[in-house]
């Protein structure tokens, strides 16, 4: 109960209920979404749930403080005042009923004090029930696949890249050249957006490896584990863009698998989702369009940025260590029929090509190029993958 008192009495301005918040976060909470220089505590909450996981992260705090200080306070008392230089002698005595019940009894009455709180907050962070909203978010090596299954913005899906520059991350054994702002590395090329004050619901999965979708001003951290769905589930309190990142290791590229989650207002989320839609139908490439070679370049150079750069260096050398280079390589330089490409988008247990050159364990399939024809110089052809997976793009090569 001291605990519990002296917690709601420390307890900061923006820890107190946010029945009644509304607007930015960061003016409301000093916060930026992320993570802040010299920052010692957890994040400013955005959510009740953040909340209740301060206020027992503090309660916990102050409980362990007044009990280390009580403990040791008796210890070094009890040293001091009856050492040995000032004649006293240590006592001999077996044992005392009294003592033993107190030692059992208060750790008890503690305990039960911290888990109760505790546990109705755990309840609490499991319950997915009633969502407004329910986005599916896949982790895939390395970046994240988002589908809107149900609520507002149903059917709209896309997929959520690093969108840091290269040139300021830099490659192996070059040093970065761009210059690094607030946001690097937690920066993503399409954002999550979802209305203030909605229940979200997210589902979380993954194509390869465990993965963890964590925003931790929200409160949230799920596994994303391949063969799985688990769930987690949050309600903004607050418009403003927040920002987290895969929170298990998942690869070499971990770092450069960022979260952001954009909150707006009810109307600014409809047209985002009209917007949104118009976008997605106008992407919608025609399969019997034939491409120009300028066109191909272009679409290439995107899915090699979104796609490819994390793995490949652009000047065909690879990464030493973990991927051989194309650059001098027997599948670039030999026969044309024997030449094979990777489908780094995608990854499927059940294939693999022996001509691949990312080790025995791969679990990347390999597509074959397909024949060029002679009416066209260059033609891509589309193959859609399964559920949340992106298109895949094979260029075929020109005469």
């Amino acid at each position: 109960m001291l605990g519990l008192a002296v917690t709601a009495a420390a307890m900061p301005a923006w820890a107190e209920p946010a029945a009644t918040a509304a607007g930015d976060y960061t003016a409301k909470t000093g916060g930026t979404g992320g993570p802040m220089v010299h920052q010692l505590n957890l994040q400013a909450p955005a959510t009740k749930i953040a909340e209740n996981i301060y206020d027992l992260h503090t309660m916990m705090m102050v409980i362990i403080m007044v009990i280390f200080v009580a403990v040791f306070g008796v210890m070094f008392y009890s040293i001091f005042k009856h050492r040995k230089s000032v004649g006293h002698k240590a006592a001999t005595f077996h044992e005392s009923t009294a003592v033993e019940i107190a030692w059992t009894v208060v750790p008890f009455l503690i305990v039960i004090g911290m888990a109760l709180p505790a546990t109705k907050t755990v309840v609490a962070m499991k319950d997915t029930s009633n969502a407004d909203i329910t986005i599916k978010a896949t982790g895939m090596q390395w970046k994240w696949g988002y589908d809107y299954l149900k609520g507002e913005g149903e059917g709209i899906s896309f997929i959520s890249n690093l969108s840091t520059p290269r040139s300021q991350v830099g490659n192996p054994g070059e040093e970065f050249t761009g210059k690094r702002n607030e946001n690097y590395l937690m920066e993503v090329d399409n954002e999550v957006v979802v209305p203030v004050g909605k229940k979200i619901r997210i589902v979380t999965t993954a194509n390869d490896v465990i993965h963890a979708w964590m925003i931790p001003a929200f409160g949230v951290k799920q596994d994303a584990i391949p063969g799985f769905v688990r769930d987690t589930w949050f309600k903004a309190e607050y418009t403003g863009t927040f920002r987290g990142n895969c929170a298990e290791l998942c690869g070499k590229e971990h770092a450069f698998m960022p979260i952001v989650v954009k909150v707006v207002t009810a109307e600014e989320y409809t047209a985002w989702v009209n917007g949104k839609k118009k976008e997605m139908a106008a992407l919608a490439d025609d399969p019997n369009k034939t491409w120009t070679i300028d066109e191909l370049k272009t679409k290439g150079e995107k899915v090699y940025t979104a796609n490819c750069a994390v793995c490949h260096q652009a000047n065909g050398k690879g990464v030493p260590g973990a991927f051989a280079p194309l650059d001098g390589s027997e599948v670039v330089n030999g026969p044309k029929a024997e030449q094979s490409m990777c489908c780094c988008t995608v990854r499927n247990r059940a294939s693999t090509h022996p001509k691949c050159r990312h080790g025995s364990n791969c679990r990347i399939p390999i597509s074959r190029l397909s024949s060029p024809t002679p009416a066209t110089t260059g033609r891509i052809s589309q193959r859609k993958t399964s559920f949340s997976q992106p298109k895949l793009w094979l260029l075929a090569p020109s005469n």
